[in-house]
């Protein structure tokens, strides 16, 4: 038990070297836990994953510094990514709850008019708007966009028209 308190120190009193290697093995703890949480935790954004990589940050970062106990905040860290995996599966199976925790893509735009109601809705304004369809569509032209969307997500999305 010694050799380990040698190599990860005890409490908030911390030599360089310490905080090193608990660095290193916080390190290979979150890069476990991200291959049991699935790479869409990683990946796509949504509410949940966020929630997940500012949860998983406060805590681990508590393990490196000493803060609180380190077994502890490991346990800790494993029940939220498996809590990830089982409401995963939920979100997969259960079309309403999906909505619930996630919501519904928003239509912003269609056919040549902005949707007003749904933009307040969104708290988007038209420039908002079109900083994401510069950013998505490489354009800073209404005029061969069919639909914009405000995904789920946040991110703003749109058709173009097809050419007839």
């Amino acid at each position: 038990m010694n050799e380990v308190n040698d190599i990860f120190g005890h409490g908030k009193d911390l030599s360089i070297f310490q905080m090193s290697c608990r660095g290193i093995a916080v390190f290979l703890i979150a890069l476990l836990l991200i291959r049991i949480s699935g790479r869409r935790s990683f990946g796509v954004r949504n509410p949940i994953d966020n929630i997940i990589v500012i949860l998983l940050g406060a805590i681990l970062s508590r393990a490196i510094v000493g803060i609180s106990p380190f077994w502890p905040i490991v346990i800790t860290s494993l029940a939220i990514v498996v809590l990830r995996r089982i409401l995963g599966r939920l979100l997969l199976r259960y079309q309403k709850f999906k909505q619930l925790v996630e919501g519904e893509k928003i239509l912003l735009y269609n056919e040549g008019n902005f949707i007003h109601e749904k933009m307040r809705k969104a708290m988007l304004n038209e420039e908002e708007i079109m900083q994401g369809i510069r950013k998505t569509a490489s354009t800073d032209s209404l005029e061969n966009i069919k639909t914009i969307y405000i995904e789920s997500n946040g991110e703003i999305t749109c058709l173009k028209k097809k050419n007839e």
